[in-house]
């Protein structure tokens, strides 16, 4: 069945309008002069911590600004190539046509997405944990494959991402893994993988050959910002140094130079060994716990203002994916309903239409 690209493109223009107003590019330009403004201060990296904020800000700025225009561009190209195809009657430029058609329509499926992401902290970095849960080895090495899928697809996005802490299991995978990902919209985007995911599989740590179902949660907060002013009192907080280490308990530093922070009101517990220095993994870990406070802060906000208005939602449940490796291969978001075949591709971090579905089903929701 022949396309009818005029039609397909005016479809497409119509659906990029509504989504340019929302991204607004006069204040995105706005935005990025004020930065580029901040940026060229002499003593800009007299703060490095603010420094940082400003270069990511403006480099996120950028990049969304160069998406919009590159978009109107390439969506201009393309009226341009149909028009000369159908003219000469090419079928080969024809199938070019069509193949930029609908790599035009992921892109505008991804922008539309991001118009989606409103909430207070959604354009922040944010941090995740995961933590293996029930399931014994199993579990560790699940989470383990957790981590890989999401490093991987911060890989796939050239995002920046740093694993702040980690925490071997004695015989395989992890108990816990903290990490850091830098990019526009990351706690906007990731926070929609916050949950328990389930794998099912035959394990190949049993030597029966037994199969096997395991879990892993996994948390993300947006990262806290200077502003953002949580007073955490020293009274408050029980602070430990300990040597780092890698898998197995082998030492990777001869100093005491890893921390841990326990909130004592809370019972929040953050450990921190990826610096070389015990003062700059406190920091960082600081850093950590005054999000997870600004987090839980929030939400005890929220939860009291629906009690109010007599309006519980029912939490997301137990289980958000399920990854079923055996008797069949199966990966399947239990709230939005998305699935696919290819679990190899999903633990190599090919997530995208997880999210997306996930933010839109989040939408919908609110």
């Amino acid at each position: 069945m022949a396309i009818d690209f005029p039609a397909e493109i005016a479809a497409l223009r119509s659906t990029f309008d509504q989504i340019e107003a929302v991204l607004d590019p006069a204040a995105l330009r706005a935005k990025i002069s004020d930065l580029e403004a901040k940026a060229s201060a002499p003593d800009l990296w007299d703060d490095q911590d603010n420094a940082q904020a400003v270069t990511s800000a403006l480099s996120g700025a950028t990049a969304e600004l160069e998406r919009i225009g590159g978009f109107e561009r390439r969506l201009d190209d393309l009226e341009v190539l149909v028009e000369m195809a159908i003219e000469a009657d090419d079928a080969e430029v024809l199938a070019e046509a069509e193949r930029d058609l609908n790599k035009l329509r992921k892109n505008l499926a991804v922008m539309e997405v991001r118009t989606l992401m409103t909430g207070e902290w959604d354009e922040r970095d944010a941090v995740v944990t995961i933590r293996s849960g029930a399931g014994g080895v199993d579990a560790a090495d699940f989470a383990a494959m957790l981590l890989r899928m999401y490093l991987r697809w911060a890989e796939r996005h050239q995002y920046s991402a740093k694993v702040l802490d980690t925490s071997y299991a004695e015989e395989a995978g992890i108990k816990s893994a903290t990490f850091e990902i830098s990019a526009p919209y990351a706690f906007g985007t990731l926070s929609v993988e916050a949950g328990t995911h389930r794998l099912v599989r035959i394990s190949p740590f049993d030597n029966q050959g037994r199969r096997q179902t395991s879990f892993a949660a996994v948390e993300v907060i947006p990262l806290i910002e200077g502003t953002d002013h949580i007073e955490v009192p020293e009274t408050d907080i029980k602070v430990d140094v300990f040597r780092s280490s890698g898998p197995g308990g082998q030492s990777v530093n001869t100093t005491d130079s890893a921390v841990r922070i326990t909130h004592l009101p809370s019972g929040i517990v953050v450990s921190m060994q990826d610096e070389k220095s015990q003062i700059q993994n406190r920091a960082a870990a600081m850093r950590v716990l005054q999000s997870r406070l600004l987090l839980l802060k929030k939400e005890e906000e929220a939860a009291q203002k629906k009690e109010l208005a007599g309006d519980i939602k029912a939490s997301w449940g137990d289980q958000m994916r399920s990854y079923v490796l055996h008797p069949y291969q199966m990966v399947k978001d239990l709230r939005t309903e998305h699935e696919t075949s290819q679990t190899d591709k999903v633990f190599d971090g090919d997530i995208d239409d997880f999210i997306d579905a996930g933010i839109r089903w989040r939408r919908s929701r609110n």
